[in-house]
């Protein structure tokens, strides 16, 4: 074994963002993604890697004080990345393309730093802080230098500055064109900070994190006008979070919608413009009817749930009366769109009861979208399922039969496909908006914005604790974002990686807008190559492709500009 080389001084290295900088081994350092370059509104962002110099006590390593230089100063924001235990890393049987498939600690919170930007001493491991830039004033478009300067808190003496072009284009990318849903989990936000469900606090943390949830580029949520039967045990309950108040006092059912209205306007607040109704039946099967409760003379009853079938006609005589005031209500008051659920993830099997739960209230959804994710084709080739939000790994199907539809990942796309896993690289997180550009999906959806319960929601569990829903989910899979101390939500480098991808989607779309899809899709899609199971894990040419992209937009617009036209693109232009 080689002699270990004393280390008498600090290392630093620039990393770029789709680089995880792990504790005991050195990063790759940054080439292409060293500098950055973007438009007006993207969230650009870069790491400095950093090693301490050997030491045989806390004392000995100061803290780091962090200091930014230059004229976007002002526009960043700073964020260690702290490392978070990951018990279930990978599946067995995963492909060769995780970063590592043992339990340990992986980086992933992303904690901003205080206002001192100071850094407290950590002794004989690699760490990272994240560098953010943000530029919405079209006066500051253009080239500029940014100095990160790291120096001892305890001397003052500089240890490191890095420097990193950046480039800003004089103009806004489009709005994402397609839907793109997190499943945020109201009863989580409620059974982790211990407050009331809807009481003022609860709100005000609603609000906080939908405003996390739409910094991901989300515009459509879901809504729990009922308590959504998802991931509960059979005979299980979550806590209640019905928008909806229901009431019965024996003459048929009133229902009160003030709660609604507030939901709505705190979506509209934050650009979401697509709700998505809770699943009219539970989950895996359409088996029965979702937990509703029901205020009468006597109090308050759980009046559905496990216990009363999907068919029972109770239920029918609730839906008959509910969803045409539902439906008439988001009517006069949303603007934007609005989908239902039938079932979430009904199987092949469940084909048969599935149908028997959508005929309950099929009637009842004339002229509605309804939509729900599954995998298997029958739903489709049958008509069960006018709007198939399917697995990426059994969307091949599909697209060959020329269906191309919205698509989710989850805990079973563990192999082959994008996924934002812990243990996965980066770039397999951020891949995803190439794919669904080049693929024409018209949404994506993934059920874990928030959950901070184990499989089946038979308890919580503290997120910074356990990444994988008590052993069950690959880490990373039930959640995106960590619970602040404030109500606030701490975001992950997976939630900054995959609002980066949905970036990457709309400068396509502007590329499309100019040109046509097949120009913007030749710039990524790698030889006819770019599929959801085929993809380059070469981070350079994602770089230089993603650049690519951005100059041909500037030479478009540049010729657009020296062209007489009415094209519509030129209203981006920041004057």
């Amino acid at each position: 074994m080689p002699p270990t080389v004393p280390r008498t001084e600090w290392t630093f290295r620039c990393v770029d963002s789709l680089e995880k900088v792990f504790a005991d081994e050195a990063p790759r350092r940054a080439s292409e993604g060293a500098s950055l370059s973007g438009f007006l509104g993207e969230r650009l962002s870069v790491q400095l890697a950093f090693l301490p110099p050997a030491a045989e006590s806390l004392e000995a390593i100061p803290r780091l004080r962090v200091g930014v230089d230059g004229v976007l100063a002002e526009h960043v924001r700073l964020s260690t990345v702290e490392l978070v235990p990951a018990t279930l890393v990978a599946f067995d049987g995963h492909d060769d393309g995780y970063l590592r498939d043992t339990p340990g600690l992986y980086p992933d919170l992303l904690r901003p730093l205080p206002p001192d930007r100071v850094i407290p001493p950590a002794v004989g491991y690699w760490r990272a802080i994240w560098v953010d830039v943000v530029v919405d004033d079209p006066a500051l478009a253009g080239q500029h230098d940014l100095t990160v300067v790291v120096s001892s808190d305890n001397t003052g003496e500089v240890l490191h500055r890095m420097q990193v072009p950046v480039t800003v284009h004089p103009i806004r990318l489009p709005p994402l064109d397609i839907v793109n849903s997190h499943w945020l989990h109201a009863d989580c936000l409620a059974d982790y900070y211990g407050v009331d469900v809807f009481s003022e606090e609860h709100w005000r943390i609603l609000d906080h994190y939908v405003e996390a949830l739409a910094a991901m580029r989300a515009n459509s949520i879901l809504t729990p006008t009922w308590t959504p039967p998802l991931d509960t045990a059979v005979g299980g309950t979550r806590t209640t979070v019905q928008l909806i108040e229901i009431s019965d006092d024996g003459d048929g059912y009133q229902f009160g919608f003030d709660r609604l209205d507030r939901w709505l306007r705190m979506c509209a607040r934050h650009g979401i413009h697509t709700l998505e109704i809770a699943h009219l039946f539970t989950q895996w099967g359409a088996r029965a009817t979702p937990a509703i409760d029901v205020a009468t003379p006597n109090g308050t009853e759980q009046r559905f749930g496990w216990h009363v079938p999907a068919t029972d006609p109770r239920y029918r005589t609730l839906m008959e009366d509910l969803l045409p005031q539902l439906r008439q209500y988001l009517a006069e008051h949303w603007e934007g769109d609005v989908f239902f659920h039938v079932s979430d993830e009904p199987r092949a099997e469940m084909l048969a009861d599935y149908r028997r739960a959508r005929d309950v209230v099929a009637d009842l959804l004339e002229g509605a979208r309804v939509a729900d994710a599954l995998s298997d084709f029958a739903f489709a080739r049958e008509g069960v399922v006018a709007t198939p939000i399917v697995a990426t790994d059994h969307v091949q199907t599909f697209l060959d039969a020329g269906i191309s539809p919205w698509v989710y990942h989850c805990v079973s796309q563990h192999r082959d496909v994008a996924n934002r896993f812990i243990g996965l690289p980066s770039l397999r997180n951020r891949i995803l908006g190439r794919q669904l550009f080049a693929a024409r999906a018209p949404g994506f959806l993934h059920w874990g914005f928030n959950f901070w319960n184990t499989q089946y929601s038979v308890a919580t569990v503290d997120p910074y604790h356990d990444t994988c829903a008590g052993g069950a989910f690959p880490a990373g899979d039930p959640f995106i974002v960590y619970p602040g101390a404030d109500g606030r939500a701490v975001p992950s480098l997976r939630h900054r990686v995959f609002a980066q991808a949905m970036d990457d989607h709309r400068a396509l779309q502007l590329l499309r807008e100019l040109t046509d899809h097949a120009t913007a899709t030749s710039y990524i899609d790698q030889g006819g190559r770019l599929r959801y199971d085929a993809f380059s894990n070469d981070v350079e040419h994602y770089w230089l492709t993603r650049r690519a992209v951005d100059e041909r937009i500037l030479d478009e617009l540049e010729r657009t500009r020296a062209t007489p036209t009415n094209d519509t693109t030129q209203g981006r232009q920041e004057r």
